[in-house]
């Protein structure tokens, strides 16, 4: 009981800071504002639950991404042409990594040069799992930037549900309020069950993560199909353009080699449980405590 109370209190604080992070903008400070089509925070899971090489991985599926004509023509698709973008990587109940500042990527060279400079950043990993902090952080670096846009979008990846920090219905609640897309990648692999993992990621991430207009989850169900689910992922999220059959909407039940999965379908008649993620691990004798970033040992 008091696990779940403390959870819920810092839930409400997280919630109350959320939404006073709003602030009236001057008109000095908006004629100084960059006009961008989208602001998107690329919100990546770095937690040890994936190994090394599952990291590299997924760091390399930005990087190929950023570096495809599909996504580089959908950012420059919109009446501004030019995103915003910034990459965030977390795990855990404390400050997410910053690993790239928000850049404007407004042409190929542009878009090049920031998958250059991912490909040069050390790949991290960490303890635990904190959505709710990674949307916290995330709405900060929107609301904190000198930038409009027509769009904000978080783009959350992850292995796992919540089970550190503020819960995360209440956070995602708020964040959506403030008009932001949360869109996921929910990472489902098939490997060796460890305590903390729990059933249908995709269906937790669908109710208990995702919000906002036209939000959607692409879930990922063998590596090799990580990188072309990322990019097109980031295609849909910038540029709203169509996809191709294989990645087109699904209902629940179909085969997991289907793609992209619209919050607006009609979800399954049973509830998910937004704290299985607390409670799994509260029940599961993991430890508990967790220290600083720390670069994966060399192989």
């Amino acid at each position: 009981m008091k696990l779940k109370t403390g959870l819920r209190a810092a839930a409400t604080l997280a919630v109350a800071g959320l939404l006073g992070l709003v602030a009236p903008v001057t008109a000095q400070q908006g004629a100084a504002m960059r006009r961008v089509d989208l602001e998107l925070v690329l919100a990546v899971d770095i937690s040890q639950s994936m190994d090394q090489d599952e990291h590299e991985l997924q760091r390399n599926g930005y990087v190929e991404a950023f570096r495809h004509k599909d996504v580089v023509n959908a950012l420059m698709s919109g009446p501004e042409g030019r995103i915003a973008v910034v990459y965030m990587e977390w795990a855990g109940d404390f400050e997410p990594y910053v690993t790239i500042p928000w850049t404007i990527i407004d042409s190929e060279k542009a878009a090049h040069d920031f998958a250059d400079r991912l490909s040069k950043e050390d790949v991290f990993g960490e303890q635990r799992t904190s959505i709710s902090t990674a949307l916290i952080r995330a709405t900060e670096l929107i609301a904190e930037n000198n930038i409009s846009s027509h769009r904000q979008v978080i783009d959350v990846s992850g292995d796992g549900a919540n089970n550190a920090g503020p819960l995360v219905e209440p956070v995602r609640d708020a964040v959506v309020k403030r008009g932001i897309t949360i869109n996921g990648l929910p990472i489902m692999l098939n490997k060796p069950r460890e305590f903390y993992d729990i059933d249908h990621l995709d269906r937790y991430y669908k109710h208990c993560v995702i919000g906002g207009e036209a939000a959607f989850i692409a879930p990922v169900y063998d590596l090799k199909h990580l990188a072309a689910t990322i990019r097109k992922k980031l295609v849909l999220e910038i540029a709203s353009l169509d996809v191709e059959p294989s990645m087109a909407p699904i209902q629940y039940g179909e085969a997991p080699s289907a793609g992209i999965q619209r919050v607006q379908l009609k979800l399954p008649t049973e509830k998910t449980d937004c704290e299985i993620g607390e409670k799994v691990w509260g029940g599961g004798g993991g430890r508990r405590g967790f220290g600083g970033f720390r670069n994966f040992p060399d192989q």
